[in-house]
């Protein structure tokens, strides 16, 4: 299927096209007491159907030429909770990072934000400087990043009925994260602990990291039923000079690069002629829907995601729509634990490039 061109009837791609039911109770509310024990549903390239395994079992599908590809940023305390001078709640939640003492935030209040409208806060008073499409443009105390870090709070998914503990502060984030700057975890990579990390060392599968800061517009739905008019938050990137040549060194030695991160970069950065690699960094909005054209990554590793979320449409576009859509049914009828604390997956690029994959 060519990009733009819809499904085989040529019709439009809809949002309705990645529905999927789902129980509430296979919805993760709290993590696993280990972070390996976590159940892994595999969907080989050329298998007809997935099969069961668990995520501890992950070296046996790896080779030691094979580059596992981390996302090392590291997840911020981004929601905080403020009050206007009239005393009306408003709830903020970080989305950006700007120069000095801006930023963009996702709010809500009771009633409309106007420019100029002070927000108190523990740390201060924000004031609103105006809208950029959706989000806010506010003047913080202090730069966002130790603003938020000092009196935010973790910023659990929508979909976890509960507010954060202690616990996640330590659990929504990956024992690789780094660089602080995202709202939302990397989940898929919340499955790897410290031994599962040396197993795969000692047996010879390197890794690399890029950093993707994830915002709150992961959670956001589709406010169109024809994906193509759908328009992306943007997200900040950075892909290293060492990613890129670690990309390289495992192409030349024969091995998949697995992604543990998926990150939509512009296309003239890598090419369909097998050019390497270049460092990158910047502003992504990129939509990797079905008919994106996959160029690097052979492997992902997933967790579960959203009906309708972009995040299902690019698990879709990378193995096809029908075999993720199967996969997910056959998740449900095994009991998978769903979402961010839930099981994950591990999806090879299917061989026909699936749906536009």
């Amino acid at each position: 299927m060519k990009a733009g061109r819809g499904l085989p009837n040529m019709r439009p791609v809809l949002a309705t096209d990645f529905d999927f039911e789902l129980p509430e109770e296979l919805i993760a509310q709290r993590p696993l007491a280990e972070r390996a024990a976590s159940r892994l549903l595999v969907l080989e390239r050329q298998a007809a159907a997935p099969y069961d395994r668990r995520f501890v079992d992950l070296p046996s599908l790896l080779r030691p030429a094979d580059l596992l590809v981390f996302n090392d940023t590291r997840v911020i305390p981004a929601r905080l909770q403020g009050r206007k001078p009239s005393g009306g709640a408003v709830e903020m939640l970080l989305e950006r990072a700007l120069e000095g003492r801006q930023a963009l935030l996702h709010m809500r209040a009771s009633k409309p934000l106007r420019p100029g409208q002070l927000v108190l806060t523990s740390g201060g008073d924000v004031t609103v400087l105006g809208r950029d499409e959706d989000l806010f443009r506010v003047q913080l105390p202090a730069e966002a990043i130790d603003f938020f870090s000092r009196h935010g709070t973790v910023p659990l998914p929508p979909y976890i009925s509960r507010e954060a503990d202690v616990q996640d502060a330590e659990r929504y984030q990956s024992v690789l994260a780094k660089v602080p700057g995202a709202v939302a975890a990397p989940t898929a990579s919340l499955h790897f602990d410290a031994a599962l990390l040396e197993r795969l060392a000692v047996q010879g599968v390197p890794r690399t990291t890029l950093t993707l800061h994830v915002g709150a517009g992961t959670f956001q739905p589709l406010r169109t039923l024809n994906i193509d008019e759908h328009v992306m938050h943007a997200e900040r990137v950075e892909l290293p000079e060492a990613a890129c040549e670690a990309i390289a060194r495992a192409r030349a030695a024969g091995g998949r690069v697995i992604a543990v991160a998926a990150a939509a970069l512009p296309p003239e950065i890598a090419t369909d002629s097998g050019a390497p690699l270049r460092p990158w960094r910047g502003d992504t909005r990129i939509f990797i829907k079905p008919g994106h054209p996959w160029r690097v990554v052979d492997a992902l590793i997933t967790n579960f995601h959203l009906p309708r979320s972009t995040l299902l449409m690019l698990v879709s576009a990378f193995a096809g729509r029908e075999r993720v859509l199967a996969a997910y049914a056959h998740a449900v009828r095994e009991r998978y634990r769903f979402f961010s604390y839930g099981d994950a997956m591990f999806l090879e690029r299917h061989a026909a490039g699936g749906e536009g994959a």
